[in-house]
């Protein structure tokens, strides 16, 4: 895809890994729609502020109907509660699943027939090491991840037909709000992730997988998991 001729749509924009997505793009000639459930918290320059709430059809909707140039769509908003699956908040495993599972998704069903209308594109979503690994104490997060990944892949099949690539983005540790407490050395700058994440797209790539932790688990998943992981 020609990132300088794109139309990009990119979800929790105004702040962490979105943010740069949306400049970068900028950056590069692309229009880009900065989309926030607060769009005046959008302070870009050279970007649409676009509303859109990943949890809210109707904004979904809306911003597809607003947005109906668009030729790229980055599934970015995120959120993580810390939640476990047995003991954790019931509330809480709902709304990860919500943000990062049914929120893409229904960006996806609104976009895919725009950016088809538009000769085709592509769709990135943002998904995370624990896509592959999942610790008891982030499991109500890995599993909206997971099923994130599972989305990806279906989708790529589906969406190829018509012209769409899907293209799913792993990391782990960024330096934004969600890994504020995680030592700055073990994080990797959201700047250069974002810069993977292009050159990805760019190239068509099914997986784009942004650091050593999340390549060394990759190449794990053949492996038979321990006792204490079961």
């Amino acid at each position: 895809m020609e990132l300088d001729k794109a139309v990009a749509v990119v979800t929790g924009a105004n702040r962490g890994l979105g943010r740069h997505l949306a400049a970068q793009l900028a950056e590069r000639g692309a229009k880009v729609y900065a989309a926030a459930r607060r769009p005046e918290t959008v302070d870009l320059p050279g970007v649409t502020p676009l509303r859109l709430d990943v949890t809210d059809p109707e904004s979904i909707r809306q911003a597809a109907r607003t947005a109906s140039d668009a030729t790229l769509l980055i599934n970015n908003a995120g959120i993580s509660t810390g939640a476990t699956l047995v003991d954790g908040d019931p509330d809480d495993v709902r709304r990860e699943m919500e943000t990062n599972f049914y929120g893409p998704l229904a960006a996806t069903r609104a976009f895919a027939p725009v950016i088809e209308g538009n000769g085709g594109g592509a769709i990135l979503n943002v998904l995370s090491v624990l896509s592959w690994l999942h610790p008891a104490g982030l499991g109500s997060y890995a599993a909206s991840k997971a099923a994130a990944w599972a989305l990806s892949g279906a989708t790529r099949e589906e969406l190829a037909p018509r012209g769409i690539t899907v293209s799913a983005l792993h990391v782990g540790y960024m330096d934004t709000d969600m890994a504020a407490a995680v030592p700055a050395d073990q994080k990797t700058p959201a700047a250069d992730v974002a810069a993977q994440a292009l050159a990805g797209i760019a190239a068509g790539l099914p997986e784009i997988v942004a650091d050593d932790l999340t390549r060394q688990v990759k190449q794990s998943l053949a492996t038979e998991p321990r006792p204490s992981q079961v």
